[in-house]
C-alpha cells in the first residue's frame, strides 16, 4: 500500500469556494475513480488557506492507472475547467509516502 499526500494552498478569499466545488464536482468523481479517501483536511494553524488529502493506492501502478481514468473522465474534466476558472489554488505539491512496517496504516 503507498499513500499520495496532496497539499493545496488557496487564496484566502477563495477557499471557501473551491472546497464548496470540489465537494460538489470533483469529490464524487474522486471518490469512484480513485477509490479511498484516507482523509481530507483543512489547516488551522501553520500554513493557513490549506487543504490537505490523503488517498491509499495497491501500487504506484494502481495510482497510475486510476489518475489516468480520472483524467480522461468528462466529469472531471468539466471540474477542472470551473477549477481554473474559479483560480483559488495557488499551490499543489504531491508526495507519495510508503508506511513503515510498524504504522497503523501499512
Amino acid at each position: 500500500m503507498i499513500y499520495e499526500l496532496r497539499t493545496y494552498t488557496l487564496r484566502p478569499l477563495l477557499a471557501g469556494d473551491w472546497l464548496a466545488l470540489y465537494r460538489s464536482e470533483g469529490l464524487p468523481v474522486q471518490q469512484e475513480l480513485l477509490g479511498q479517501l484516507v482523509g481530507f483536511f483543512t489547516t488551522e494553524f501553520g500554513h493557513l488557506n490549506q487543504v490537505v488529502h490523503l488517498w491509499a493506492y495497491a501500487s504506484l501502478d494502481d495510482r497510475a492507472e486510476r489518475r489516468a481514468r480520472l483524467a480522461g473522465d468528462l466529469r472531471w474534466q468539466s471540474f477542472s475547467k470551473r477549477n481554473r476558472e474559479l483560480d483559488a489554488v495557488v499551490d499543489l505539491q504531491s508526495s507519495i509516502l510508503k508506511p513503515t512496517d510498524f504504522s497503523p496504516l501499512s
